[in-house]
């Protein structure tokens, strides 16, 4: 399979992935630029893999379950979410909001683990395959903020200062604007989204390492996100110990995920001799 392919064909399972009640093969075909027939073929193979399925009255193609399970099983393999989800969950209930984990891939970020604390009232619970748009989230801007700034700018630069479908009234989109926002989080101890990724939504956010130490490299991030009628300026500093708190118990758990994931080594026959 030529790299032309394979790039038409995760075009197509992306596409597919944002329209959970399925597209007709001229939709897709259009939406991905791809002849009819070169998107009928992608998605025959993708159906005879078990990834995509087609309604028999509609004849409309949609993802299966298929990539959500591989989705779990891949998570269940890294053991990520369940040795910090306890941790989660106790800032959710303190909190009385949606808490989140995200943890660094590549030049990005990707959410893994989330609690609901809000037990009444306006309840807020983002969809957790939501692309983390690094200048437009609080969780975003914690994460750059660690880095020098020339860096972080040219991450957010590479990433695009696009404003995504459904993002707030207030979401950044210069670089200037995104420098200062990244030196008030230094200087904060956390980051702030106000009405950036969602209008009437503020979320605040902050960093945890790979273990418990100033140089080790950032791991992930750690969030909390609610209402602005409920997150407002005095409850977010309020908040900001606990949610420090959440992140300094993530990174000491953080070597444990890492020791369960470690293959055992076989005891040479050298090792097991002894001096007579």
């Amino acid at each position: 399979m030529t790299t032309s392919t394979v790039d038409r064909c995760l075009a197509l399972v992306e596409t597919l992935a944002g329209r959970p009640d399925g597209a007709s093969l001229g939709a897709l075909a259009q939406l991905v630029e791809l002849p009819k027939s070169a998107a009928h073929r992608l998605l025959h193979t993708l159906a005879g893999r078990g990834y995509v399925t087609q309604d028999p009255q509609t004849q409309d193609y949609q993802l299966s379950l298929r990539f959500a399970a591989l989705g779990f099983r891949y998570l269940d393999m890294r053991r990520l979410p369940d040795v910090a989800q306890g941790a989660l969950d106790r800032l959710a209930l303190d909190a009385g909001e949606y808490c989140r984990i995200a943890i660094v891939e590549g030049e990005g970020l990707v959410w893994i683990a989330r609690a609901q604390g809000a037990t009444q009232g306006l309840r807020y619970e983002p969809a957790m395959d939501r692309e983390v748009v690094l200048h437009a989230t609080a969780t975003g801007k914690s994460w750059l903020a660690t880095m020098p700034e020339e860096e972080a700018l040219a991450i957010a630069y590479r990433r695009g200062f696009r404003t995504p479908p459904g993002f707030g009234p207030r979401i950044l989109n210069t670089v200037d604007d995104l420098r200062r926002h990244l030196r008030e989080t230094r200087e904060r101890g956390y980051a702030l989204a106000i009405e950036e990724g969602e209008a009437g939504i503020v979320a605040m956010a902050t960093t945890f390492r790979a273990f418990d130490a100033p140089d080790a490299p950032v791991a992930g991030t750690v969030s909390i996100a609610g209402p602005l009628v409920r997150l407002n300026e005095a409850r977010t500093a309020a908040l900001a110990p606990r949610l420090h708190a959440a992140a300094q118990e993530i990174a000491e758990l953080w070597p444990v995920r890492r020791r369960q994931r470690a293959p055992v080594k076989p005891t040479s026959d050298s090792a097991l001799a002894t001096t007579p």
